[in-house]
């Protein structure tokens, strides 16, 4: 159980991070944090696995331009704006209902869906964090939690419930529109910071997957 309970820690980790990168445009700090040598070594860990290989180096590399770039944070920012802020025909809007939804409409089925979750699980969203539920970090933010109470159970056999419940999520919440989101970034995010992240979470997810299918 300990080792389970290690790297669900750590896959809970990925996921809050990846939140947080699709919840708010980065300030200087945040990007001075992604140029420092701890996240390099994180992602330098990451990309050992070789799933996760080329969208870690992809990810890197837009790092490092970043670095290059002039005003790095004003013209970051507007790319959040431009992506996430917009419009479906210009932007890859980060909600699951623009993809999947019947409607093509904000606060479809999808968000319906993720508040009875929320409900069920007892998680409570952020009240600074006034998005429809099905918004892409209040997902991630979810599964993080539910990894996290799988570590909570006493055995491995305790937490199955709780292990199979992710698999369930990723596959019926996120794989399900996850896919239509990263071709819509990298369409329209001509500088490709967030079309990286989107590329490594989409990889992360998939591998995620066949790690709850006892598929490694």
């Amino acid at each position: 159980m300990k080792e389970l309970i290690a790297f669900n820690e750590q896959r809970a980790e990925f996921y809050w991070w990846m939140s947080s990168l699709f919840a708010r445009e980065l300030t200087a700090e945040d990007i001075a944090q992604y140029q420092d040598g701890e996240m390099l070594t994180y992602l330098s860990g990451l990309g050992m696995t070789e799933e996760l290989k080329q969208p870690v180096d992809a990810f890197r590399d837009a790092i490092h331009r970043l670095g290059q770039r002039a005003d790095a944070q004003l013209e970051l920012a507007a790319d959040f704006c431009g992506l996430f802020l917009s419009t479906p025909k210009s932007g890859a809007l980060p909600y699951a209902s623009m993809y999947v939804g019947e409607s093509g409409l904000m606060n479809d089925k999808p968000a319906q869906d993720m508040n009875q979750l929320l409900d069920e699980y007892g998680i409570a969203q952020r009240k600074d964090f006034n998005e429809p539920a099905d918004h892409l970090a209040i997902e991630l933010d979810f599964l993080g939690n539910l990894i996290i109470m799988a570590n909570q159970q006493k055995t491995e056999t305790d937490a199955e419930p709780q292990m199979q419940a992710q698999l369930h999520f990723l596959e019926n919440m996120l794989l399900n529109w996850l896919p239509a989101f990263t071709s819509a970034a990298k369409a329209r995010d001509p500088f490709g910071f967030y079309a990286a992240a989107a590329s490594l979470l989409l990889a992360f997810c998939r591998l995620d997957t066949n790690f709850l299918k006892g598929e490694e």
